[in-house]
């Protein structure tokens, strides 16, 4: 049967810190972010219907905003925090749906996304009724929606909870970033259970340091309800500090059969295959449209935890064969010359070792196409580019989504700690669809192109403008 979810249902809030998101009896929280002022933007808040206004206690309110405040009489509300409030009068408005659903959340730096998907997939095979909130894209059951952030805003959020109730459904899956928590974005939700899957350098354009930005992915476990599970990466440094601090949390490992769950690869070069081993248990594993060792931690902690909501071991192998892939990981595409071109999000230093160890593998020829987005951490940009000219044949320097940035000036940080006798795989072309285009004529029939950074990404932003930038199109046309 077809889903019948308008758009329009997640459109006009009856709580919204957006105002395109405001209608006729909204009411909007003016929230005071990082480089704008809800404040700002109340009159137009007031001109699209909204009947009341929320705002923080010591909020500075400029004279011509008072004036059109005072000529609406609409109600005006101070509160401590408005970013609590969002959240709580968000969760207010949908009736706490969220508290009629089993939501399940997976933090870390990487493998959020896949670890999501893979385990959405087992919890539908199982015949539970399903929703996803991911970088990719939002679902409830099969009706796919749009995604803005890795974890929206708590007026979307709990707006999505209330139509995931109406639609029957169990079972929420949500990658859950850390900024949620810092935002208050996850506030008042409990989780069923969660996934820590790894951590390393991210974000530093928002967080202090290291510390303050792991202090904020732990926030999760301060958010369990009584006896959810817990599953964390044994093999991950910052892991163990976890497990070591919470021992009643369940484990899981590669060639580590002191855990919980673990996997003992069998092939990674093309499609991965690993042994399942649990207690006494073992069971063969094939994934045929997962590649990549590092990608054998987000189906292990997917089935361990689909095993802990009661599907079987031996159901999950089952269903893990039917598998799609993730759009935008590792997601092959094959040139009519025979060559292989791999589409990744990869966008931090960790990330690009993993993947690009594992097309290494593949191939005696590694094309790799990448840049560094603008207004983010610039720290990893000089790593990511070290990295890839220590594994790759040739690497060609582009930009992935400048926004206000200096294009070329992305391009020289990422350069700027290549050592000498890598100099010579360097090609730098600003031009995105001319550096693709560039990787494919070059590229030879066991060669294999890498191109990073973007993954799903239907888009390029170049000085705060959105242009349709398809990376699979590009493929597609490419003669």
């Amino acid at each position: 049967m077809k889903d019948k979810i308008k758009p329009s249902k997640l459109k006009i809030l009856p709580v919204a810190c957006h105002t395109k998101h405001i209608g006729s009896g909204s009411t909007f929280v003016a929230i005071r972010g990082h480089k704008k002022d809800g404040i700002s933007y109340v009159p137009k808040a007031i001109k699209r219907g909204a009947s009341k206004i929320v705002m923080q206690h010591d909020a500075i309110i400029p004279q011509e905003i008072k004036d059109v405040i005072e000529q609406s009489g609409i109600e005006v509300e101070l509160v401590e925090n408005t970013r609590h409030a969002l959240a709580y009068m968000s969760e207010k408005e949908s009736g706490y749906a969220h508290k009629n659903l089993k939501i399940i959340g997976i933090t870390g730096t990487k493998g959020k996304t896949s670890t999501a998907f893979i385990l959405d997939h087992l919890l539908q095979s199982a015949g539970y009724k399903t929703a996803l909130i991911s970088t990719v894209h939002n679902k409830i059951c099969n009706k796919i929606l749009k995604s803005h952030l890795t974890t929206d805003q708590p007026d979307y959020l709990h707006q999505f909870f209330k139509l995931c109730v109406e639609r029957d459904v169990e079972y929420v899956v949500m990658e859950v970033a850390a900024q949620a928590f810092s935002l208050h974005r996850v506030a008042g939700i409990a989780f069923d259970a969660a996934v820590f899957t790894n951590f390393s350098q991210e974000h530093g354009e928002f967080y202090k340091n290291l510390d303050e930005y792991f202090a904020a992915k732990c926030t999760m476990f301060d958010q369990l309800k009584p006896h959810a599970h817990v599953l964390v990466n044994a093999d991950d440094m910052w892991g163990k500090k976890i497990l070591k601090k919470h021992p009643a949390f369940l484990s899981f490992a590669i060639e580590n059969k002191n855990t919980h769950i673990s996997a003992s690869i069998i092939n990674s070069k093309e499609a991965l295959r690993f042994a399942l081993q649990t207690g006494d248990e073992e069971h063969p594993v094939h994934c045929p449209s997962i590649f990549g060792a590092f990608n054998a931690y987000n189906v292990l902690s997917a089935i361990g935890i689909a095993s802990k909501m009661g599907i079987s071991l031996e159901q999950c192998a089952q269903y893990i064969k039917s598998f799609k892939g993730v759009p935008g990981r590792l997601q092959l595409h094959r040139l009519k010359n025979g060559a292989r071109c791999f589409i990744d999000y990869a966008h931090n230093p960790s990330s690009y070792k993993a993947v690009l160890s594992t097309l290494r593998n593949m191939t005696n020829n590694l094309i790799v196409v990448f840049g560094a987005g603008g207004e983010r951490d610039h720290s990893k940009r000089p790593l990511m580019g070290n990295i890839t000219s220590e594994i790759a044949n040739t690497i060609i320097v582009t930009s992935d989504n400048p926004r206000t940035e200096n294009p070329q000036k992305i391009i020289e940080d990422i350069c700027s700690s290549i050592e000498q006798k890598n100099q010579h795989k360097i090609i730098k072309e600003l031009d995105r669809k001319i550096a693709i285009q560039q990787a494919c004529k070059i590229a030879k029939c066991n060669s294999v192109i890498a191109i990073l950074g973007k993954g799903p990404d239907e888009y390029q932003e170049i000085n705060g403008v959105k242009t349709k930038f398809s990376e699979k199109d590009i493929l597609k046309n490419f003669k």
